[in-house]
């Protein structure tokens, strides 16, 4: 029997090399007045601004200096409506794309961030629909440019959280794989290997369907396989549009079947260290976090059916048709490790923290996906393992 599901994302999924010459037309069917938000060089979104502008579109330049924060959506509020912002266009990785979508939810309703975020705050649905927003993202990771969720750090609570409704689906995504192939290798690595982890997440999560089965299935093989290529050569222009579509299926994925453990811890670790880049934080949990939820599944639920999309998860990671789940564990161990991603203590992560991190993590809603609920112990495992 099919389970009950549903599917939603992006109004319209625009993909390939070149597709950035849509931009400012598409925004202009939703405007005449973008707030365009960036990361913290405004200069390289230049050509893409230059396209909005040709559209006829008046431009207002959000420059969002990491990876954003409740007051960054607050100023990005004021500086639309200082201009009458009539839709909002997010140019870069995940931090211009949520702190654009957040601000597109923001501006048009009333009250502090907090009156609707998850966890630390009121959790509120939005009243209003959000303005208009067009998602182009020049990374290959986050899929942010087709979820319903915009993660901001909550500073003085010291965690990431989401301000998530289905309203705030982009108008549209705009995905140029040429856009990444001036990305550095540490991003390049950081980047894939969320996107790699919000394939495998969603495929063995609570709430995974059919629909995304399917996305995750292609994404996962497509990421493991080009992902080494697109670090080694940042000009090989088949690997970056591999990992483009990779993160953008990922962020179908995880927008309609959750995702697990590995995003619940990092969402905490990412709010408490704000240092350590999320891309970085996943990698390093992730083989940790397969291999304990394995071993979970065997003692206490053997019978569930994710043991098979694990050992399914191994064969699309190594390309082995009789691999194993440890092998597959092994092989991102040698992945993160060859994509010269740095253990956790490199952020400031200590042994002493990991009490109150397992805690928040705990918590956190990315939890609620993972296919079995861990114990204290495991989860304060999985955060040594990855030290």
């Amino acid at each position: 029997m099919v389970i009950p599901f549903e599917l939603a994302t992006a109004a319209r999924i625009v993909f390939g090399v070149g597709a950035a010459a849509q931009v400012g037309p598409i925004a202009a069917e939703h405007g005449r007045r973008a707030l365009v938000v960036t990361g913290r060089d405004p200069a390289r979104a230049e050509p893409v601004l230059e396209n909005i502008r040709a559209a006829g579109l008046a431009a207002t330049v959000f420059a969002v200096a990491g990876e954003p924060t409740v007051a960054d959506a607050e100023r990005g509020v004021a500086a639309a409506r200082a201009c009458d912002c009539d839709v909002v266009v997010a140019i870069g990785g995940g931090s211009p794309l949520d702190a654009g979508k957040a601000i597109a939810a923001l501006v048009r309703n009333p009250g502090p961030p907090l009156d609707y975020l998850e966890v630390v705050g009121r959790g509120r649905p939005l009243a209003h629909d959000p303005a208009p927003f067009v998602a182009v993202p020049t990374t290959a990771g986050t899929g942010s440019e087709v979820t319903r969720n915009a993660v901001l750090t909550a500073e003085a609570q010291r965690v990431k959280v989401s301000l998530r409704s289905p309203k705030m689906l982009p108008r549209a995504a705009i995905v140029d794989p040429a856009l990444t192939l001036s990305l550095p290798p540490a991003v390049t690595a950081d980047c894939g290997l969320d996107a790699l982890t919000q394939l495998i997440e969603p495929f063995v999560s609570r709430k995974a369907n059919p629909i995304t089965d399917a996305l995750c299935r292609d994404g996962i093989a497509r990421a493991a396989r080009a992902l080494p290529r697109a670090f080694a050569d940042g000009r090989d222009l088949d690997a970056r549009s591999d990992m483009a579509l990779a993160s953008l299926l990922g962020g179908l994925a995880l927008a309609n079947a959750a995702l697990g453990a590995v995003h619940g811890f990092a969402g905490p670790i990412g709010g408490a260290f704000p240092g350590a880049p999320h891309g970085a934080v996943c990698a390093r949990l992730l083989p940790e976090v397969l291999r304990i939820n394995a071993r979970a599944l065997r003692a206490r639920e053997p019978q569930s059916p994710v043991l098979a999309r694990l050992d399914e998860v191994a064969r699309l990671v190594t390309g082995d048709p009789a691999a194993t789940l440890d092998q597959a564990v092994g092989q991102l161990r040698s992945l993160v490790a060859s994509l010269q991603i740095r253990p956790l203590a490199a952020f400031g992560l200590r042994a002493a923290d990991l009490p109150d991190l397992a805690d928040r993590s705990r918590r956190a809603s990315s939890m609620k996906g993972n296919p079995i609920d861990l114990t204290d112990a495991e989860l304060h495992e999985a955060l040594a393992a990855a030290l």
